[in-house]
């Protein structure tokens, strides 16, 4: 797996290219997952393009990495079962974001020549969305969609300010109904925020857990087929 060796701090990533084209498109692996959890589904999609799967800073050990630590083993204690983690305010969270915002510069360059699809599953599709609302204007200009799958809202008060720069974005929602990680609730509020934002949204609910099933797969192909 390849790093970026003139970039201080540099995040490890897998790339796949299919030639013909099209966008760069950047997922995000979740929680104790690496870039190999998401990279195969690049040649399942079948669609030009550069694919780019960047390693989460924090290790945990037997390959699986992370973007920032989770909430407190005695919280999950006093609240089990599926969460909302729409008032959780990750002490990491700027710091991914300028890891990832660095990663996307050193991999693109200062004037892209292609546009930028962004997503992630779980933590890393809370990422893809905290980068798209909270970088600098500037560096999400050539955004062209998000896809979020099996998420959810974090940092809710920071986030509604700037809900407005989603506006006619189209962005790919999946979640299951039965995770038992984040609840389905969560990503019914998460489809709502980015509903009321006035964002293009695709919403793909499906029966079962906290996962990316071949039928999310097929609906998502088809949602990055009809992007401009």
């Amino acid at each position: 797996m390849p790093a970026l060796p003139d970039t201080a701090g540099a995040l490890a990533f897998e790339e796949v290219r299919i030639p013909g084209g099209g966008a760069d498109t950047v997922l995000l692996h979740g929680y104790a997952m690496g870039p190999a959890d998401l990279s195969p589904f690049a040649r399942s999609l079948g669609l030009p393009g550069r694919y780019l799967f960047p390693q989460g800073p924090l290790q945990l050990g037997d390959a699986r990495h992370a973007w920032w630590p989770r909430i407190q083993e005695r919280r999950r204690a006093l609240h089990p079962g599926p969460r909302d983690l729409a008032l959780e305010h990750p002490a990491d969270l700027p710091r991914a974001r300028q890891r990832l915002a660095d990663f996307l510069r050193a991999v693109r360059g200062p004037q892209p020549a292609r546009s930028l699809i962004l997503g992630g599953f779980s933590q890393g599709a809370m990422l893809a969305l905290d980068y798209a609302l909270q970088a600098p204007p500037a560096a999400g200009e050539d955004l062209t969609a998000l896809v979020l799958l099996s998420g959810s809202r974090i940092a809710l008060a920071d986030w509604s300010a700037q809900l407005p720069r989603l506006r006619d974005l189209p962005i790919f929602v999946s979640h299951g109904r039965r995770d038992g990680d984040l609840a389905f609730a969560a990503g019914e509020a998460l489809v709502a925020l980015l509903t009321a934002a006035a964002a293009r949204v695709t919403w793909c609910p499906f029966d079962g857990s906290h996962e990316i099933p071949l039928g999310v797969w097929r609906q998502l192909k088809r949602f990055l087929q009809a992007l401009p």
